[in-house]
């Protein structure tokens, strides 16, 4: 089997690490074995903070429709479930979103969802 020589594909494979770790302090941007051992990290804290962000913002607007459900006399726990009596099948996403940018709309959700809780 003939013998390969590597230059090109290694100083291209090198190059690709070092311009992706550009930015990052001392060694780590400078060299490759630091800049390689930093960016297995940094892609590994990426992707466990793409999973985290979910979490970060269906909190966000779970404290916001709370917020807005209680100025209407109720716990975000029973805004949730008047909602679900009622059949309104809206995600938190858009409910948070209402609450912030059309309180009226939301009142008015918030009404069905107490008058659902009643009956």
């Amino acid at each position: 089997m003939p013998r390969v020589k590597r230059s090109l594909h290694a100083r291209k494979k090198r190059r690709k690490a070092l311009g992706e770790a550009k930015g990052y302090w001392g060694l780590k941007s400078k060299t490759y074995t630091k800049a390689k051992e930093q960016l297995d990290h940094s892609l590994k804290y990426a992707y466990r903070d793409r999973k985290n962000r979910k979490r970060t913002m269906r909190s966000l607007w779970i404290i916001r429709i709370n917020a807005a459900a209680r100025q209407h006399d109720l716990s975000y726990n029973q805004f949730i479930a008047g909602c679900k009596k009622a059949e309104i099948e809206l995600d938190r996403k858009v409910l948070a979103d209402l609450a912030v940018s059309d309180p009226a709309a939301f009142g008015a959700i918030a009404e069905q969802a107490k008058s659902a809780l009643q009956a």
